[in-house]
């Protein structure tokens, strides 16, 4: 089928090579039919987004969000060829001028970025104009650490239904899905484990729905602290659902947990009966996994222990404390001490011109 060029040509020489140029391209098979890049980002987003059977529901809860939120204002009807690098710096600055923030900023520039990558896959654009460098990694601020005794005058604070909740979060570093998910079955109070083999999770349009934890990492068994299997005993006994299917952290009705009613009725109530700032529930699992680190946990430990199949997240709770540094300083101060202490006197006499 014959096409027009995009243009006319001042000479018919200019013409020959653009003829020449696009001749090449087809036989190269890197020639791209103008046509096909006239759907626009909104229509082909959304199938993008349908086209990945293996997403998680909060996934897919999350990337339809960003792109109804994000991408659809700026880019909704536009022709995914029509989409230029200039056009993708001036939405991603606008974003962070109009206050979303850098973490939403970067998950949306990644879908985007994913999508248009798609695109030139199936050969409906030459490029992707995605490429602003390092727009896509999320740069998360420190979320706060609550020492042990904030984490117990929160447990005595908060009523007694979660009190347990708050103490295996923390000290299990278990996520609030998977806590929710908890059932009879998977908690040994025996061997002092408990076992995450599901997630519980609010879906918008679908309500709690139990799915796969996070990754095929995030099924583990947990290992939890003689201190706290107490208090898991008496919530057992006082609060969890019947039967080796019931939930162990139930509401007051008896029925599933939901984060939303948790955090506006109990969560904020507690947190300043306890004199806390605002925190996040999850900073509960962030203080766990510090704990742990700063307990002497490995890379490999933490991954297991936290559900991830990537050494990134464990990462950051290798980070130095001041203390840390101080009992790292002891220990290399002994073992100098006790190397200098079998060298014989005369060793630790001699002057350095004469050792050499």
């Amino acid at each position: 089928m014959d096409r027009p060029a995009p243009e006319t040509f001042a000479t018919k020489t200019d013409a020959e090579v653009w003829l020449t140029r696009k001749e090449a391209e087809i036989l190269d098979d890197e020639w791209i039919d103008p046509d096909a890049g006239k759907i626009t980002l909104g229509e082909y987003g959304r199938a993008w987004i349908e086209e990945r059977p293996n997403l998680r529901p909060r996934t897919v809860e999350l990337y339809g969000y960003l792109l109804r939120a994000h991408l659809v204002s700026t880019f909704g009807e536009k022709a995914l060829s029509e989409i230029k690098d200039p056009q993708v710096r001036r939405w991603r600055k606008k974003l962070l001028d109009a206050g979303v923030s850098e973490v939403t900023v970067a998950k949306a520039y990644r879908l985007l970025k994913a999508v248009l990558t798609t695109a030139v896959d199936d050969q409906l654009i030459k490029r992707n104009p995605c490429r602003i460098k390092g727009a896509g990694q999320e740069r998360s601020p420190e979320r706060p650490v609550l020492t042990v005794a904030e984490v117990y005058r929160l447990a005595d604070a908060i009523e007694p239904r979660y009190r347990a909740l708050v103490l295996l979060a923390t000290f299990g570093g278990l996520r609030w899905g998977e806590l929710a998910g908890l059932q009879r079955r998977d908690v040994d109070l025996g061997a002092g484990t408990v076992r995450v083999e599901r997630q519980l999770m609010q879906i918008t349009g679908q309500g709690l729905v139990f799915t796969e934890p996070k990754s095929a990492a995030g099924k583990r068994t947990v290992v939890i602290p003689d201190l706290i299997v107490e208090d898991l005993r008496a919530h057992v006994k006082d609060f969890t659902q019947d039967g080796d299917k019931g939930l162990i952290f139930a509401g007051p009705d008896d029925g599933p947990l939901r984060n939303t009613n948790f955090n506006r009725r109990v969560w904020a109530q507690a947190l300043r009966d306890a004199d806390l700032p605002k925190i996040h529930f999850h900073d509960l699992r962030h203080t766990g996994n510090t704990l742990a680190a700063n307990a002497g946990a490995s890379i490999r430990e933490l991954m297991e222990r936290m559900g991830h199949s990537s050494t990134r997240a464990a990462m950051i709770y290798q980070h130095s404390t001041h203390e840390r540094q101080r009992e790292v300083a002891r220990k290399l101060d002994g073992l100098a001490r006790g190397a200098l202490g079998r060298r014989s006197g005369t060793q630790r006499a001699r002057k350095p011109d004469e050792a050499e």
